[in-house]
């Protein structure tokens, strides 16, 4: 018994082990936390945050001041002209969709310069699936630049950009399901920089899902016009139900609030669905919660090192610029276990035994493990994978340091075949 809950000694002595050699990495990732809480709630007392902004608003949602406070918090945190933040975005995809239906017309040119995104967006654009509603369908032209060795080809996009035809230029921060390592503010900050020397008015757009809070900078304290991402990952804090939102220039941001409602009606419309104290609080409690999640990711890599699991990335050590933990395990049924025994760690439905299924917007069958309160919450400790070749577990969240590390020691010990069988 490891305080009271039920794993194998072997994994008991190993997360001791690893928690010890974290100690360092923990300490920096506190240290993150309350540079980017010291933001938040900065922003909270500067924008005069009130119980009466907690209110539900019905119908269209016209005068919704608490919805319009809670938009005014986010771009006073992210240093951007405006934000937002809306239920009606159902999740990061939808909101990315949006964000790119709003800015791109027929004839403009989209060009990521993180390679082809990943597998929902390739449907988005029309790489992929057969929509009939896809950018490439209403007359959107698209390109790509690929990364060399996780580095932006600066001269390539410096190149192309220069041409003077490029609409969007698009980053995706996080790794999605590729083996590539998410990206740094840093890396961020010297494209978005080539970007605009070449072609000031190109719209620079981060997807940022997944990225929010990691580092004490966000893709527009380094010149992005707009970053999107959902309610249901790190901004949420296990507290959103639902959402998603945009930061960026207020011209920007205008165009995509046309888009998710009406022309001329852009911000003016939209009920909160009484979501406000929920979308309130998760962004409040998020600095807390994405460093609970660094830490069992971080946790998660030195555990599967030490029971000689060493494709990891990144390394528990690393600089992490995401919530994502990925794990090479070189087989569908150490896959399937890992993503079981995740499942068995989860507070909700834990008697759930994921099976690989086809899932909308995906080329593999997929194996998916999320006994979360939030459905699809990928803030709260889950695992998902391809079943393919190299058969690469992507796990993320934990509401709770304390919480992921028990999951995660679970989901060894299934894999290992060391857990114990109920009768």
């Amino acid at each position: 018994m490891y305080y009271g809950y039920n794993v194998s000694d072997y994994t008991a002595n190993l997360a001791r082990q690893a928690e010890a050699d974290c100690a360092e990495v923990f300490r920096k990732i506190d240290e993150n936390a309350l540079i980017c809480s010291a933001k938040v709630l900065t922003a909270f007392q500067e924008c005069r945050v009130s119980t009466t902004d907690f209110l539900e608003i019905t119908g269209y949602g016209y005068y919704d001041a608490g919805r319009d406070k809670l938009e005014a918090v986010y771009a006073r945190v992210f240093g951007a002209e405006d934000a937002l933040v809306r239920p009606q975005l159902m999740s990061g995809t939808h909101a990315l969709a949006v964000t790119l239906g709003g800015l791109l017309k027929p004839g403009d040119t989209l060009l990521y310069i993180t390679g082809e995104p990943y597998d929902t967006l390739q449907s988005v654009i029309g790489t992929a699936g057969e929509s009939r509603n896809s950018l490439l369908k209403y007359g959107v032209k698209y390109e790509k630049i690929d990364l060399i060795g996780n580095e932006f080809n600066l001269d390539a996009i410096r190149e192309r950009v220069s041409r003077g035809d490029i609409k969007v230029a698009a980053i995706q921060r996080s790794r999605g399901y590729s083996q590539r390592k998410s990206l740094y503010i840093d890396q961020i900050a010297e494209a978005i920089s080539v970007v605009k020397a070449a072609s000031p008015n190109t719209v620079v757009m981060v997807d940022n899902c997944y990225g929010e809070f990691t580092e004490d900078r966000e893709p527009t304290d380094v010149g992005a016009d707009v970053f999107v991402g959902s309610m249901m990952k790190n901004l949420g804090a296990g507290f959103a139900v639902s959402g998603g939102y945009c930061v960026g220039k207020k011209t920007v941001i205008e165009d995509i609030a046309e888009r998710l409602t009406a022309p001329c009606v852009g911000k003016d419309l939209g009920a909160n669905f009484n979501q406000l104290a929920s979308f309130f609080k998760g962004f409040f409690m998020a600095p807390t919660t994405t460093a609970a999640t660094l830490k069992s990711m971080a946790f998660a890599a030195r555990l599967l090192e030490l029971a000689g699991y060493s494709d990891v990335s990144p390394r528990y050590d690393e600089k992490r610029t995401d919530i994502v933990q990925t794990i090479d395990l070189h087989s569908p049924e150490k896959l399937i276990k890992f993503c079981r025994g995740i499942q068995m760690g989860s507070p909700v439905e834990a008697y759930a035994i994921p099976e690989p299924g086809d899932m909308p917007g995906y080329p593999h069958p997929e194996i998916m493990a999320a006994g979360t309160f939030v459905t699809g919450a990928t803030n709260e400790l889950s695992c998902d994978g391809p079943l393919c070749e190299p058969y690469t577990a992507y796990m993320q969240g934990g509401l709770s340091y304390d919480y992921g590390k028990l999951g995660v020691m679970r989901a060894l010990d299934e894999m290992l075949d060391l857990s114990p069988r109920k009768e």
